[in-house]
């Protein structure tokens, strides 16, 4: 995504399919579940409207797919203000940072995904930025070089983390508001599928619902996902509504099983209980061992195993829990069974 790209609330991101950003919630009262962190934010953002000031920095934590950018864009409309959007890999050198904040507007929101993987020399280059609203800018070389120190607008900074721990103490120390999210419920996750469902103009029973959102891991962006994949299966078997056969049938055929898991979550059970016979695992050699990168294993993956007790981590390494021998169907080691792992 184009740091520079410069376009007020939700449409900012432009880099997205457009039936994805179809489905995301515009304002805080459309946006279902977090209520803590939703009533947490109609505070601050109420406060910043009455004082005509910039929202504080902002830092959202938690796992891929639970609203994070929706909230950055939600947070730009409801102030009426710009959003520009980036990420920490895209900012490799100090020169980048300085042209998206010497772009901003005054109370104009910059989203930062991924804001744990920013360069340390680039992340410098932020702190007197969030604290005191200026550049400082380095003008020659050598002897010969001077600091120039630009006054920049006040803006409100958002950053966007999966690994809250790979972020230092002096950048977190920096935010004002830190708001974590946390699995939806199926309820919630129901009400989510029943919302995309209208805008997508799919006709979801009560039992279509339920089923997508008790398979969807507890995420929005996988329930809907799951929903766009079901619709293709109904209008290609010609079936006018969506319900618990249908979507058992499109479950299926995408291998979701019951508790949500696809055929890379049974790959790594399986290798932990079966290849490696209930041993502890390092993260390297899991994800060597079913040919993914080790921050896909550890980011996108770990997060829901850990969550649905299939998965515990130890010092000595991964190791699948009892619950996940029973899902597939292996029999535990005696240690795996004892906890001795």
């Amino acid at each position: 995504m184009n740091g520079d790209d410069r376009i007020a609330g939700p449409d900012a991101l432009a880099g997205e399919d457009e039936s994805e950003r179809s489905l995301r919630p515009r304002r805080l009262e459309e946006f279902i579940g977090q209520a803590p962190v939703r009533r947490r934010l109609d505070i601050f953002l109420e406060a910043a409207r009455q004082r005509g000031e910039a929202l504080d920095h902002v830092l959202l934590a938690g796992p891929p797919g639970l609203g994070k950018t929706s909230l950055a864009a939600i947070i730009a409309a409801e102030l009426g203000v710009g959003l520009q959007v980036t990420s920490g890999p895209v900012l490799e050198r100090k020169g980048d940072l300085a042209a998206v904040l010497t772009a901003l507007e005054p109370r104009d929101v910059l989203f930062v995904d991924e804001i744990h993987r920013l360069n340390r020399s680039v992340e410098e280059v932020l702190y007197p930025a969030m604290e005191d609203y200026q550049l400082d800018v380095v003008l020659g070389q050598g002897p010969a070089a001077r600091t120039l120190r630009l006054d920049l607008p006040s803006f409100t900074l958002i950053g966007a983390t999966t690994r809250t721990g790979l972020l230092t103490t002096p950048l977190q120390g920096r935010f004002g508001v830190l708001l974590r999210l946390d699995y939806y419920s199926d309820d919630e996750l129901a009400a989510i599928v029943r919302r995309s469902a209208g805008l997508l103009r799919v006709d979801v029973d009560e039992g279509g619902a339920a089923l997508l959102s008790a398979r969807a891991r507890g995420t929005p962006r996988i329930a809907n996902r799951l929903l766009r994949r079901v619709r293709d299966v109904a209008q290609v078997r010609e079936h006018p509504r969506v319900d618990a056969a249908v979507a058992g049938e499109a479950l299926e055929l995408l291998e979701v099983d019951e508790l949500g898991l696809d055929d890379l979550d049974r790959q790594i059970l399986r290798k932990l209980a079966d290849t490696f016979e209930g041993r502890p695992v390092g993260l390297g050699t899991l994800a060597d061992s079913v040919g993914e990168s080790p921050e896909t294993i550890a980011d996108v993956c770990e997060p829901y195993l850990l969550q649905a007790g299939l998965l515990k981590r130890t010092p000595r390494g991964r190791v699948a829990t009892p619950r996940a021998f029973r899902h597939l169907g292996i029999e535990p080691p005696e240690a795996a069974q004892t906890g001795l792992f």
